[in-house]
């Protein structure tokens, strides 16, 4: 039987997370690669990057629902979130205002966070730099935020095209943010280690000049209908 959804409060404060252990082993995987093994699924758009690149994390996801250029549900987001959590923002792509700045990301890291996703705008960058805590946005605006309207924590949200569920594991990097299922985290860890194994394979045979060439690369342009049957390039 499901629960009946308008007896859920809009603060929901008991999830069930992705393991920590899970969410640390999959942190150690960049995000192309994981995303890959999840058949290049969960990747939330490009737009949202980090505000450094060598800024990393990994975690369950705390969803936070708000209606642009008000922050009000991000405070009560952080007011019940656990060390390890990452909060992912449905800020609606926004960039009229600034939905957090140095303060909260303070208060977050201070809290023992592992990061923050906001598919909207932040302030303070340059403060964020020096801070190192990793947080990942749309943009940056210099207007503040109101505190005024309600809005969801804990609710499954969209943020960068992607369906993100509470718990959900969320890693990000340089190359962006992907999200995988919190059920799914898991069994993605061995085929992630293999791509891993693979890639740094066919690295090091372009680096030998051993394998210049895919080895699917003929078979491919056969298929497309670009070579014929037997040609090769």
């Amino acid at each position: 039987m499901t629960q009946d959804t308008n007896q859920l409060p809009d603060v929901i404060r008991d999830i069930e997370r992705v393991p920590a252990d899970i969410a640390a082993q999959a942190g150690k995987f960049q995000a192309a690669i994981l995303a890959d093994v999840n058949g290049r699924r969960g990747a939330l758009h490009g737009r949202i990057s980090p505000v450094a690149p060598t800024m990393k994390v990994a975690g369950p996801a705390i969803t936070v629902d708000v209606r642009p250029g008000d922050n009000l549900m991000i405070h009560a987001a952080i007011a019940i979130a656990q060390p390890g959590d990452v909060l992912v923002i449905d800020g609606k792509g926004d960039q009229t205002s600034a939905l957090m700045g140095a303060i909260m990301m303070n208060q977050c890291k201070v809290m023992g966070l592992a990061g923050v996703i906001v598919d909207g705008a932040i302030r303070d960058v340059e403060e964020l730099r020096e801070l190192g805590f990793p947080v990942f946005s749309f943009g940056t605006n210099p207007n503040g935020p109101t505190k005024a309207v309600s809005g969801r924590v804990n609710w499954p949200v969209t943020v960068g095209g992607v369906a993100v569920k509470p718990g959900d594991l969320v890693v990000g990097d340089a190359d962006g943010v992907v999200v995988i299922e919190r059920e799914k985290a898991a069994s993605l860890l061995a085929p992630a280690a293999k791509k891993l194994d693979d890639e740094t394979k066919r690295i090091q045979g372009i680096l030998d000049r051993k394998q210049l060439r895919p080895s699917w690369l003929d078979g491919a342009l056969r298929t497309a209908g670009v070579l014929k049957e037997g040609e090769t390039l």
